[in-house]
């Protein structure tokens, strides 16, 4: 892109911004470090395309300023930590809530294909998940105990276990995006098909209900992490396909850089899913209405945080530029 036109297209937001600095509101730090996110990528940029021009001098000085005001009166570390949760991560996210939409609807079409695929042939089950999962669940139905799977290993290394498997498995989810989105979205296809022909596997010998309550405890979260890290993989194989006014390959280092921060986000999530699939999937319950109730508040705190509050926060942002100001 040619100098000019980067700064035509961006010159009406650096100077809200510096209009932003330059009022006397400037003693809330988190709301300037908002804009400061989009700052920094233009200023990226413009180092790697115009490292010698005005437009780098005065992208760099801005940022600068707008480091100082985020910054001050605070200790880095904790600051940055908090301010990644609070506010960087939601507004990132919000960005490519549209790849979250796509892989969700991949995830649901590839379970429905695995329920329809499981109903329709004897075989698909076994050949999804293997003949020895399989036979073992099947006398574990007949003992009265569909989900005695959970209860098979030490709470610890479970944990641990369950923990760092799914974080690699998201973090292959993301890395799969680099074939131009394909690889992400077969991965999501394939484990839509894998939970689809697994919940009808349990219809089928009529321990659906006993399985839902079950498996959903943990995998409210996991599996809607586990779509998350789909989105991530989609943000950087979509950047790499439609670069829009950006080079290609700057595209992607911003595409790539933003779905490592979006699977970042995820790990947490991932460990509260493998401590709840370690100490408490694998234990009976006297009451349902405490799994029912988990399950909610799992669901809640998902769609809320990643979906919900980047869209009032991003609303509140636009709010905040719109609104008048006066030096």
């Amino acid at each position: 892109m040619r100098e000019v036109t980067f700064v035509k297209y961006h010159h009406d937001r650096w100077k809200k911004f510096e209009e932003f600095l330059n009022s006397k509101d400037t003693d809330n730090p988190d709301e300037i470090s908002s804009l400061y996110i989009q700052l920094i990528d233009d200023l990226s940029y413009a180092r790697t395309f115009y490292p010698d021009s005005p437009t780098y001098k005065y992208l760099n000085q801005l940022s600068g300023r707008a480091h100082q005001i985020i910054y001050k009166n605070k200790k880095e570390k904790s600051s940055r930590i908090v301010n990644f949760w609070k506010k960087e991560l939601p507004l990132l996210f919000f960005q490519y809530h549209k790849q979250l939409l796509i892989a969700f609807i991949i995830f649901i079409i590839s379970a429905l294909i695995g329920a329809v695929s499981a109903a329709n042939d004897d075989s698909f089950v076994r050949l999804i998940l293997g003949d020895g999962y399989v036979n073992m669940t099947i006398e574990n139905i007949k003992n009265g105990n569909p989900m005695a799977v959970y209860g098979g290993h030490d709470e610890g290394f479970m944990f641990f276990f369950i923990a760092m498997n799914n974080i690699k498995v998201a973090l292959l989810t993301y890395a799969l995006g680099i074939f131009f989105s394909a690889g992400t979205a077969y991965l999501i296809f394939y484990n839509g098909v894998m939970l689809g022909s697994f919940q009808y596997f349990f219809y089928q010998y009529g321990v659906l209900k006993e399985s839902l309550l079950t498996i959903w405890l943990h995998g409210t979260i996991e599996i809607s992490v586990c779509i998350i890290a789909g989105c991530a993989g989609l943000a950087m194989g979509n950047s790499i396909l439609f670069p829009k006014t950006y080079s290609r390959a700057y595209s992607f280092r911003k595409g790539a850089g933003d779905g490592l921060k979006i699977v970042i986000g995820t790990v947490p999530f991932f460990i509260v899913a493998a401590f709840i699939e370690s100490f408490v999937t694998r234990h009976e319950r006297a009451s349902q209405l405490f799994d029912t109730l988990l399950i909610f508040l799992s669901l809640s705190l998902i769609i809320g945080y990643f979906i919900i509050y980047p869209i009032r926060l991003n609303r509140k942002l636009n709010n905040t530029l719109n609104t008048p100001l006066h030096g």
